[in-house]
């Protein structure tokens, strides 16, 4: 077999592996492996390559960066500062019409500067903000699709899990994918913002009219008192983020530190017991475990297109049949899309990246910019089904067996229309990744 034929089989037998429920990096490692063997006809060289390929991968220092920053987001988590934000919001944005969509979005928002897992914003604010918002008025579909839109910022607002991954696999740096992340990510926050209060505006069937708090209740939160809530997120972000943009830390320095200042946090509110902290500890190394096995499945499978010469066979068909750089965007973005309904973000730069980084390179595209459309892209799947693992959250931490799981992905529908707004933002005025 040839290395397109091998390349394009291998492709169609993970995805089939995949929908018949195989883990996705033992698909992967396990398609890389028949691959590479059936490609040089011994197995010994299958064997040792993959052995290779897995000892090299995680042997860096800059993967100490992965646990690091899982570890600082359960430690936030467990300190209940997701809560405080909301509550902060809430106060400030809860008189506009549609104000406690857009306070759940800058409560996300926020959150996502200080744990970069926009699974745990969706577990968090699916308690914190859905009732509150169906308290007052909006409709369930409503008001699960706010939470599940805005909990896609974790991924695109530093430090983001996925930014650091893709750094790793693109070998570019952690710290400038975080800058580029930042204005990307406001913009994203702020067309959602737009989308509320235009939906409140023109869709009230849809949102549902939220009522006015009223006597004691609208007055309950002071100016100390906000002040005081909101203090330990800002000093989080001035660590982290301060810390890597002003040269004091390395990304995996300010990982350690922002981890430590975030187990102190929780230390200061009680919020930490022997038993808490023991959970904490092993939720990091098994959350580490699962995106660090992905990433060695994902660098076999690199080692196996390599071996097998599929990039550039890849890239010299797509050159004879002379497709500009427009039409290779469009399809690497629909891949995303597709590869979405059936894989998490995680995965789908794993598979996506290796395989389209020698094509881009011929069009000496700026992998930084890269980045941004490749995490925005594979964010709009977190709300796309049948997997859109942001809406399986959302649903599997629900108390209300009233709101199915579709209402779950109609409520998040206008919100990844919006996401696709967003990627044209970024695609057409590339100065947003400040590169």
């Amino acid at each position: 077999m040839t290395g397109i034929e091998i390349g394009i089989a291998s492709l169609v037998i993970m995805v089939l592996l995949i929908y018949l429920g195989m883990h996705v990096a033992v698909a992967l490692a396990s398609v890389s492996f028949v691959g590479i063997w059936i490609f040089k006809g011994n197995i010994n060289i299958a064997v040792s390559l993959l052995t290779i390929a897995a000892k090299d991968t995680v042997a860096s220092y800059s993967f100490g960066v992965v646990p690091l920053f899982v570890l600082m987001g359960l430690f936030v988590t467990q300190s209940n500062l997701g809560r405080d934000i909301y509550i902060v919001a809430n106060a400030i944005f809860r008189k506009l019409n549609g104000g406690l969509g857009i306070a759940t979005v800058a409560a996300n928002a926020i959150f996502a500067a200080i744990t970069g897992i926009s699974i745990a914003s969706a577990a968090i604010f699916t308690r914190i903000a859905v009732p509150e918002m169906i308290r007052y008025g909006h409709t369930p579909r409503f008001a699960v699709g706010v939470v599940a839109g805005s909990s896609v910022l974790g991924m695109l607002i530093p430090p983001s899990v996925l930014l650091i991954v893709y750094a790793l696999i693109a070998e570019v740096s952690v710290a400038h994918m975080f800058t580029a992340g930042i204005l990307p990510g406001i913009v994203l926050a702020i067309l959602f913002c737009i989308l509320i209060l235009f939906m409140a505006k023109f869709m009230p069937k849809f949102t549902g009219t939220a009522s006015q708090p009223q006597g004691e209740e609208a007055e309950r939160l002071g100016f100390f008192k906000g002040v005081k809530l909101i203090f330990p997120t800002v000093f989080l972000i001035g660590v982290v983020l301060g810390g890597i943009y002003g040269g004091v830390f390395t990304p995996t320095e300010a990982g350690a530190a922002g981890a430590f200042c975030a187990m102190l946090i929780a230390f200061a509110k009680r919020r930490l017991s022997i038993s808490s902290f023991w959970n904490i500890l092993t939720d990091t190394g098994r959350i580490t475990a699962s995106i660090l096995f992905l990433i060695i499945a994902a660098s076999m499978y690199s080692r196996m297109l390599g071996v097998s010469g599929i990039p550039s066979q890849l890239s010299a068909f797509i050159t004879s049949l002379d497709a500009g750089f427009t039409l290779i965007l469009i399809v690497y973005i629909l891949l995303m899309v597709f590869l979405g309904t059936i894989l998490d973000s995680t995965s789908i730069i794993l598979v996506l990246v290796p395989l389209f980084l020698p094509i881009f390179a011929t069009y000496d595209v700026d992998l930084i910019w890269l980045g941004i459309v490749t995490v925005l892209g594979t964010e709009i799947g977190l709300l796309t089904p049948p997997l859109g693992i942001a809406c399986f959250v959302i649903k599997g931490s629900l108390n209300d067996p009233n709101i199915s799981l579709s209402d779950i992905f109609i409520g998040a529908f206008p919100f990844a229309l919006t996401m696709v707004v967003g990627l044209l933002f970024v695609i057409f005025m590339p100065w947003l990744t400040l590169n």
